[in-house]
């Protein structure tokens, strides 16, 4: 997998790419990972890439032409531009979910341009971006933190990043659900035991309790996301 991120302060993915699992990825090969610094296409000395909105208000826009200069340099980096997703995290688009990782992570190539200030100019956004991406339903100061989440979360899904796939397959929200409670040693902490179906061996049992326990956390935890797992449980059994 290929993905470029397009942003004015690169210097703030250094430590994180080098502290998460994403650098496992990148020393493995199975990801290839670009910064692509925004500044280097700004206009005139001082490599201008804002300006004030049409129409007045507070604020400042991240210009058209130094964005479309760097995604022509992002594409550039890349095999091809077949099975491209250009990724603009904004609070107007559909939310990120674990589903939307597993959907992404089939594309080959994919861009994440990191907004700043009021947001980026529409005209990048209405030829160049493929899809909008909120984190949720919040506001954040820039751009590189949803770039972050995006990143981590794809990350844990590309073969060779994680020891056991098995891990990634199975973590909150990959059943539709939230985790089960999980444990290890010791058998007893602070007069806390481990349950007794853990122990057991039994692994058909331990499966059944698993889901038991999944369903009942999501249904206490989080209705909403219960009620979108009964209504895909009811969706796949009418539909056989």
């Amino acid at each position: 997998m290929e993905i470029a991120v397009i942003t004015p302060i690169p210097d703030v993915f250094t430590p994180f790419l080098e502290s998460t699992i994403i650098r496992k990825s990148v020393v493995k090969k199975s990801l290839k990972l670009s910064i692509v610094d925004l500044r280097e296409f700004g206009k005139g000395t001082y490599r201008q890439i804002d300006d004030t909105p049409y129409g007045g208000g507070g604020g400042m826009v991240m210009m058209a032409e130094p964005l479309k200069k760097s995604i022509v340099h992002a594409i550039g980096l890349m095999e091809n531009s077949n099975d491209l997703e250009i990724i603009f995290p904004s609070p107007t688009g559909e939310i990120w979910s674990q589903k939307s990782a597993s959907e992404m992570i089939e594309k080959k190539r994919l861009i994440i341009i990191c907004g700043h200030y009021k947001g980026i100019d529409e005209r990048i956004i209405k030829k160049y971006v493929t899809k909008e991406i909120s984190v949720g339903n919040y506001v954040l100061s820039n751009g590189e933190v949803p770039a972050m989440v995006i990143l981590d979360s794809l990350s844990r899904l590309i073969p060779g990043t994680l020891n056991n796939i098995d891990s990634a397959l199975t973590d909150t929200h990959s059943y539709g659900l939230l985790d089960h409670p999980h444990y290890t040693k010791p058998k007893e902490f602070d007069n806390m035991i481990v349950p007794d179906i853990l122990l057991s061996g039994n692994h058909k049992n331990i499966k059944k309790w698993r889901q038991m326990k999944r369903e009942t956390r999501t249904e206490q935890r989080n209705p909403k996301l219960w009620g979108e797992f009964l209504k895909l449980e009811k969706s796949e059994y009418e539909n056989g």
